[in-house]
C-alpha cells in the first residue's frame, strides 16, 4: 500500500534523520515512539525505498536519506517563508529581506540600504544575520536568505555577485606601538610581529590577500591569533598581543586604543560585494537590487 506524503511526514523524517535515534526523535517531537516508526515507514513505503539503514546498535541514513535530507528541508522552510510573507501581507506589509553579512559590511553599506529602503518601501521589513561568506552561500542556496554582503572573487553559477565597496586595508597597532601612521615606511617593518587576523574558514579571500600583501612585503606573518570579530581582534591589538591588517572601514565604531595605518600604496584592496540566488522568488528581493545598484553605481 502507498501512502499519501503528507507535512507531517516530512516534519517527523527531519528530526529522526538529525538525531538518528528513534527514541529521542519522539521524545522531541512528543510522540510515541511506536507511533514515529509507522509515520516513517508510511514515508519510505509513499517513496517506494527506504531512507534510514536499522539495526539494533544504529540508525543511519541511505544514500536516498541523504538526498532527501536535504530536500525535506527546503521544502519546509518554503513553506515557512510563504506563511511568514502571508501574515506579513496580512498586516499590511510588502514581505520581509532576509539579509546576511560580514561584521565590515555594517560600516557603510547595509546601514545605507536600510535607510533607502525604509525611505522608499517603508512596508519592507528586514532581517539581519552575521555570518561567514560559506554560511551566507549555504544559506542562500537553501532560500534562508535573501542577500547576502560577501568578500569573495567566485560564487555558486545560480547567484550573481555584485561588487558594492571597494576598501583599502589598514595595519592595526596599539598606541603604544613605536609605528604609527606619521613614521610608517612600509609593511617590511612589521615583518617581526605577531599578527592577528580573521578566521581562514570565516572569510579565505581576506586571509590569502593578507598574506599577499605580507609576501609582497618579503616576508610570511607569523599568526598568533584568529577570530571572526573584528571587536576581539582589536582588543587582542589593544593589549599588544600582536597586529592585524583590516579593512580600513573596520576602523569606524569601535571606542579602543589602537591606531589605524592605511595602506594606500599596495595593490590589493578589500572588495565587498552582494551577492543573491538569480532565481530567488521573493518580490521585495528585484526591487532592492535596484536600489542597491542606484547607491552604489
Amino acid at each position: 500500500m502507498a501512502y499519501q506524503i503528507e507535512l507531517r511526514h516530512l516534519r517527523y523524517f527531519l528530526v529522526v534523520a538529525q538525531e538518528l535515534h528513534f527514541r529521542r526523535a519522539a521524545e522531541k517531537l512528543c510522540i510515541s515512539q511506536p507511533g514515529l516508526s509507522t509515520q516513517i515507514k508510511q514515508l519510505e513505503e509513499g517513496l517506494q525505498l527506504p531512507l534510514f539503514h536499522r539495526d539494533k546498535k544504529k540508525v543511519s541514513l541511505t544514500a536516498a536519506g541523504h538526498y532527501f535530507k536535504e530536500e525535506a528541508a527546503f521544502l519546509l522552510n518554503h513553506l515557512e517563508r510563504a506563511k511568514t510573507q502571508l501574515r506579513l501581507l496580512g498586516d499590511g506589509h510588502l514581505g520581509e529581506l532576509r539579509i546576511g553579512f560580514l561584521g565590515s559590511a555594517m560600516q557603510r553599506v547595509i546601514p545605507d540600504l536600510l535607510v533607502a529602503l525604509k525611505k522608499q518601501n517603508p512596508k519592507v521589513r528586514t532581517s539581519l544575520e552575521e555570518l561567514s561568506n560559506r554560511a551566507q552561500i549555504d544559506a542562500l542556496q537553501r532560500d534562508r536568505l535573501d542577500m547576502g554582503f560577501v568578500r569573495l572573487k567566485r560564487v555558486p553559477p545560480d547567484m550573481v555577485l555584485y561588487p558594492v565597496y571597494r576598501d583599502t586595508f589598514s595595519v592595526v597597532v596599539p598606541k603604544s606601538h613605536g609605528i604609527n601612521a606619521a613614521n610608517f615606511k612600509g609593511m617590511h617593518e612589521l615583518a617581526q610581529e605577531d599578527f592577528i587576523l580573521f578566521s581562514q574558514a570565516y572569510s579565505p579571500l581576506y586571509y590569502d590577500t593578507v598574506m599577499s600583501i605580507c609576501e609582497d612585503a618579503g616576508f610570511t606573518p607569523r599568526i598568533s591569533h584568529k577570530s571572526v570579530h573584528a571587536h576581539t581582534i582589536f582588543k587582542l591589538v589593544e593589549n599588544t598581543l600582536g597586529i592585524a591588517i583590516v579593512p580600513t572601514a573596520l576602523q569606524y565604531g569601535f571606542d579602543l586604543k589602537v591606531d589605524f595605518i592605511e595602506l594606500k600604496n599596495i595593490r590589493q584592496r578589500a572588495v565587498l560585494s552582494a551577492v543573491w540566488k538569480a532565481q530567488n522568488r521573493n518580490p521585495v528581493l528585484p526591487p532592492t537590487i535596484e536600489l542597491l545598484k542606484k547607491l552604489h553605481d
